[in-house]
């Protein structure tokens, strides 16, 4: 054999010999994928035998018998909620019934006029419902009446930092509203809002908002039926879907725990009259805003001005208060208009607002006042709170208006006159009492009384006792033989000295030290702290009924107490709420009849004619001292005063 053939026919060999170190690594990569290829087929292969495992078969006993108790239910019915103008509202509830109940499912239809959402909606959060409203939007963009408590109250709610984004959650709902998109101000406007309202409240949706159309030219499906038929089919689906436990499949791309494939869990959609800036929200950064910029460029020249006249003729009014054409500008914008009528505020002139309490409401209702009632036999049925100034001087961290009332030291905007803004302000009342006409539970004699005013709470926002005519509006609450409740933030000492005798004067005392009221009120004076210990001094030589209303915040101010007992001694007041005992009995309630007797000796006088808290005072009832069995109102209890109880004050 020829040796050079030889080598010729092993060359092949000896190569692949010599480079046998690629040949290992190229088997080691083919087994390794050749694995990883196996166990992604037997991980499908698995994953595919689960699914198609019958739920019935995993639950199955020892005895292979299925266990009942493993099984959980996911929905247990379904509440369908109407308001209805013409009856297209309530024919689709009808029709939408029928459908849930051919699934099998027990269904309830509910007419939002008989539907009390105080006792009622939260136990939606625990049940296994699902509740479906039908709800169309009447003429202006309003409810329909038969939905209009229930729409003003979930408003409110929603509103409401009280019953907070968790108020609702568990609960699930899904929302279709009649609309008319040739008004496209409000093309569906009530639908959207208790879709968003419901959502805010921590609700969750299962079926994005249906929209019917009764224009037939722009309506999606042809005609308000056809868009209805429609949603119906996606509402029934997903309720099918939610019956077996199923959740909706997700895409991948998850956000916070949601899926952004699901238009279910999406927010509402925003629009901007839901938008807010970000000078709504609180800040607790003390550090000066950028619209007080303005105001601290002059700062110098007005403390020089402040300090060259004597404090006692240094008024709020700069002015002669006349408003010349050009020199002042209102103190609501139309911003700001917009802004606090949203918050459910009626507004007078150019700086007044009244608001009706939820206690209002509550009391009308039958129910409980708020702890006025209790303390000082107040009947919040007939108290309207209001103010003649929606401007305050600080600006507190905790304020619950979220800072959209305006600010400033003194007066420097327009100025509307005291008998105007108490005329307007009982006929806002009034209009806003007359809703609840019909609403269930109003009680009637409560429904009548509470068209009188009996009691004027200045509270309602920003500070009342920078309105320059404050004494002019006392004076006309008491002709009217309205009680007075004013309270005062302690930033303005010479204005409670001059103040006229109030039924009750209350100072909010929001921390003490300065540095803790500085950084709680933040406030806009300079000289704030003397300014806040002047107004404790003032209060203290008032002979009225004096309180100090305590307003205490967990790691900002509740440490403080010795220093607190010190500003009680510095304005000595009456009450600390309720701190008030004759012998061994509380004396706490109100004469009011007396205290109209004691003004008008007071105003007849020319202020000579002077009274004390003692003068009035009346003896609280059994039923409102801590620790008893709360019985309620009762219509025998002479304290309520209610001799004038035909009289009609609307002229006032």
């Amino acid at each position: 054999m020829d040796p050079a053939g030889a080598w010729d026919s092993a060359s092949p060999w000896v190569s692949l010999w010599t480079n046998r170190f690629y040949v290992y690594v190229g088997l080691a990569c083919g087994i390794s994928l050749w694995i990883c290829f196996q166990m992604v087929v037997r991980r499908r292969d698995k994953s595919s035998q689960e699914r198609s495992v019958p739920k019935a078969s995993q639950d199955l006993g020892t005895d292979g018998s299925i266990s009942l108790q493993r099984k959980e239910v996911s929905v247990s019915g379904v509440k369908i909620f109407y308001g209805s103008q013409t009856g297209t509202a309530k024919g689709f509830a009808a029709s939408l019934a029928e459908a849930v109940t051919s699934l099998g499912l027990p269904v309830a239809v509910v007419d939002l006029k008989d539907y009390d959402p105080d006792d009622h909606l939260v136990e939606e959060v625990t049940g296994k419902n699902v509740c479906a409203f039908v709800v169309a939007t009447y003429t202006g963009g309003r409810p329909p009446h038969s939905a209009q408590w229930f729409y003003r109250w979930l408003e409110e709610a929603a509103g409401d930092f009280r019953f907070g984004k968790t108020y609702l959650k568990g609960m699930r709902y899904a929302v279709f509203g009649l609309g008319n998109s040739a008004y496209a101000s409000h093309f569906n406007k009530v639908g959207k809002n208790v879709d968003k309202w419901l959502w805010t409240l921590g609700a969750h949706r299962v079926v994005a908002r249906g929209e019917g159309d009764c224009d037939v030219a722009n309506s999606t499906h042809g005609s308000i039926e056809a868009d209805f038929r429609a949603w119906k089919a996606r509402f029934l689906a997903r309720l099918h879907t939610l019956e077996k436990g199923e959740k909706k499949p997700c895409a991948g791309s998850c956000k916070r725990g949601q899926c952004e494939s699901s238009a279910e869990e999406e927010p509402f959609e925003s629009t901007s009259e839901d938008e807010s800036g970000a000078e709504d929200r609180p800040n607790p950064n003390p550090v000066v805003d950028v619209e007080d910029l303005g105001r601290i460029v002059s700062c110098a020249k007005r403390e020089k001005r402040e300090k060259e006249q004597p404090e006692e003729k240094s008024g709020l009014l700069r002015s002669s208060g006349k408003n010349g054409p050009g020199e002042r500008r209102a103190m609501i914008t139309p911003a700001l208009r917009e802004a606090l009528t949203r918050q459910g505020y009626q507004l007078i002139g150019s700086h007044s607002g009244v608001k009706l309490c939820r206690w209002t409401k509550s009391m009308l209702r039958g129910r409980g006042g708020c702890y006025k009632h209790t303390f000082y036999g107040i009947e919040s049925h007939r108290c309207m709170e209001t103010t003649p100034s929606l401007a305050c001087a600080n600006k507190c961290v905790f304020c619950w208006r979220h800072h959209t009332n305006p600010v400033g030291t003194e007066w420097r905007w327009k100025m509307d006159q005291p008998e105007v803004i108490l005329k307007e302000a009982i006929e806002n009342h009034q209009s806003m009492i007359k809703q609840f006409k019909g609403v269930p539970g109003v009680k009637e004699e409560r429904f009548e009384e509470g068209m009188m005013v009996k009691h004027c709470a200045l509270s309602l926002v920003g500070e009342p006792i920078m309105y320059p005519e404050i004494n002019r509006f006392l004076t006309l609450l008491h002709e009217c033989k309205i009680s007075s409740f004013l309270v005062t933030n302690a930033q303005f000492p010479v204005e409670i000295r001059n103040l006229k005798p109030v039924t009750q004067l209350y100072v909010s005392v929001d921390a003490s030290t300065k540095d803790s009221l500085k950084k709680i009120d933040r406030p806009l004076f300079k000289d704030f702290w003397q300014r806040f210990l002047d107004s404790l001094k003032a209060l203290a030589a008032k002979q009225q009924r004096t309180v100090y209303r305590l307003t205490l915040v967990k790691a900002w101010n509740v440490d403080e107490l010795q220093a607190y007992a010190e500003l009680v001694s510095l304005g000595n007041p009456d009450f600390i709420e309720v701190k008030f005992k004759v012998g061994s009995e509380w004396w706490t309630w109100i004469d009011y009849d007396r205290f109209q007797e004691l003004v008008r000796e007071y105003e007849h006088s020319g202020g000579s004619a002077t009274f004390g808290a003692q003068d009035y005072m009346a003896r609280t009832p059994p039923w409102a001292v801590f620790g008893a069995r709360e019985r309620g109102f009762d219509p025998k209890d002479t304290r309520y005063q209610r001799k004038n109880k035909s009289k009609d004050i609307s002229g006032c």
